[in-house]
């Protein structure tokens, strides 16, 4: 009896140990075997639906990895553009993907057609792993022959109507908000027109103040294309605005710009130099620091823009100079840059911040503000500068490897 109790405790022992040890599956060396891909921010739905790659949390760690841009389409939606970058024993091997969104497309909709995005980008580099074997491509819609006419010629419209109520005890305020939109956009033709308009009202009962502010506007952009470098156009505009000063300003602003890169690279790299020269009719609501109540004024503006995606992150800069041509010391330079770099592994810096030069405040009114005025900000006050900064830093570490989704109690 002994003997059989000890040969079957020793049976569970041994069954428990060989349970205890890791063992290599299939799945494991196939995990093994898998692509190591770097992505901005991979959500748990992607994970979900494209598990046959490692998702590494550093560039360093990748075979292939993703720059991601976007940028919007004419009918309103998002143009998503994905460059694969090969690295290790893929070094030399680059694509570019893209998929388009439509406003009236669902969530769903849209990270379906990312997920099959991601999914033929990755094909190229999946088949020169152990893991092509198990893969198979199909295609689910039929083709037509022939594509229908657009019977609305590219144009796209948008209608918008807003109320905000807010209030506590000792503040209430309410807004109207509408806008309207029109736009025409092809590889030839840009045509943008806007019109906006907001009415405000805030009632401060511990001061009995009531402020009200109320602005309008119509704009309106037409640009051509000349070359895959060079465009002309211009815009026009009507406003008014209380807080500006602006009784009505009508104005008028040709140009041309020169980008240094193809507008075709749009996506990745731009270089853009625009000059305009315009005209201003302006009606004030109170006569201004120059004691002027209506003016007729001749500007004109020079702007570079720089933008670059790459792997080891972003910049967006631009820079614009503008005065009157009346009095060149009437003039505004305006700096601003986005910046993030991927210093070292995990570690990555953001930078944000603009300032501008205000040398040409000549719409400010004449004489000092009340206190309310200052309170509310519902009338403009004059700088000669204005600036904003921020810088943040972010620092990761840890398993290079972020596969598992887990959604127990939420994100």
């Amino acid at each position: 009896m002994k003997r059989v109790l000890f040969t079957v405790l020793y049976f569970c022992i041994a069954i428990t140990i060989s349970l205890a040890q890791p063992t290599e599956t299939k799945s494991d060396t196939l995990r093994k075997d898998a692509l190591n891909v770097y992505m901005d921010s991979p959500n748990d739905y992607i994970r979900r639906e494209i598990p046959f790659i490692n998702y590494v949390r550093d560039l360093k760690d990748a075979d292939v990895y993703f720059i991601s841009s976007y940028q919007r389409t004419g009918s309103g939606g998002i143009e998503y553009t994905y460059s694969l970058i090969g690295q290790n024993e893929f070094t030399g091997m680059r694509d570019t993907i893209s998929y388009i969104t439509t406003p009236n497309e669902t969530t769903e909709e849209i990270r379906q057609k990312q997920v099959n995005c991601l999914k033929m980008g990755l094909i190229r580099y999946i088949a020169k792993t152990p893991l092509s074997q198990y893969i198979r491509i199909g295609f689910s819609e039929p083709i037509s022959e022939t594509v229908t006419t657009d019977k609305w010629n590219n144009w796209v419209f948008r209608a918008r109507l807003n109320m905000y109520l807010n209030g506590q005890q000792t503040l209430k305020s309410k807004e109207y908000y509408g806008t309207f939109s029109a736009d025409h956009i092809t590889e030839k033709w840009k045509i943008e027109l806007d019109a906006n308009y907001s009415n405000e009202t805030t009632k401060f009962e511990s001061l009995s103040y009531t402020d009200k502010s109320k602005s309008s506007s119509f704009n309106a952009r037409i640009v051509k294309s000349i070359s895959d470098h060079w465009s002309y156009g211009g815009s026009v505009g009507i406003s008014s605005s209380i807080y500006s000063n602006y009784k009505s300003l009508i104005s008028a602003m040709p140009g041309i710009e020169y980008d240094l890169f193809p507008y075709s690279e749009s996506t990745r790299r731009q270089l853009r130099i625009l000059y305009q020269v315009g005209y201003n009719s302006v009606n004030y609501i109170d006569s201004t620091l120059y004691n002027k109540s209506r003016e007729d004024l001749y500007l004109h503006s020079l702007m570079a823009a720089y933008q670059v995606i790459q792997k080891w992150g972003d910049i967006n800069i631009s820079l614009r100079y503008r005065n009157y041509l009346h009095d060149w010391s009437l003039n505004n330079i305006y700096f601003s840059s986005d910046v993030s770099f991927r210093i070292a592994k995990g570690f990555r810096v953001n930078l944000y911040g603009y300032y501008a030069i205000n040398h040409d405040q000549i719409n400010i009114r004449k004489g000092s503000l009340s206190s309310e005025d200052i309170l509310t900000r519902r009338k403009q006050e004059k700088t000669s500068y204005n600036y904003y900064f921020m810088i943040g830093f972010s620092y990761t570490f840890g398993s290079i490897y972020n596969n598992v989704v887990n959604p127990r109690f939420g994100n």
